[in-house]
């Protein structure tokens, strides 16, 4: 397979990987727009959250995280955990996680750049981090065209 191939190839899946994230993005917005009822109590804070910026809301997350010794990402995996042992069946969520840049870290940021629609700053951030969590809750098939679009660029992936 001459490289031309291989490169057309890879940018068909990074296209495709794109196209489904888009899809799944719409459909989480959709979701997100169902209006919940704020109780009373709560009101104040409510709107003073909304009006929070990301940076904002980032260092509320992690002040509460220290003030009270818990973890937004720890809730997450023991959920995950008491899910996987109800059964052994096939599994159809699966987290993407990149376990090495490998030698080629360039290709590997821009892979994860335009697989998952993150900035440039972003993408070198999980990249540096590994093994990082790239994505959770991924379909088995867009898991691994995630997995072999890194792989190609010369990454490690585990899809667990």
């Amino acid at each position: 397979m001459s490289e031309e191939t291989k490169q057309e190839e890879v940018k068909e899946v990074k296209e495709e990987a794109k196209i489904e994230e888009k899809k799944e993005e719409k459909e989480e917005k959709k979701e997100e727009k169902k209006e919940v009822e704020t109780p009373a109590k709560f009101k104040d804070m409510v709107e003073k959250i909304e009006a929070m910026s990301v940076i904002e809301l980032n260092e509320l997350v992690k002040f509460l995280e220290e003030k009270f010794g818990v973890s937004a990402s720890a809730m997450m995996v023991a959920g995950g955990g008491a899910a996987a042992g109800a059964g052994e069946e096939e599994k159809d969520s699966f987290n993407v996680e990149l376990t090495s840049a490998g030698g080629q870290k360039v290709q590997v940021i821009k892979a994860i750049k335009e697989a998952l629609g993150l900035g440039l700053k972003d993408a070198k951030d999980l990249t540096d981090a590994a093994p990082s969590m790239l994505k959770e809750g991924m379909k088995k098939e867009e898991a691994e065209k995630l997995k072999a679009a890194i792989e190609t660029a010369g990454g490690t992936v585990t899809l667990k």
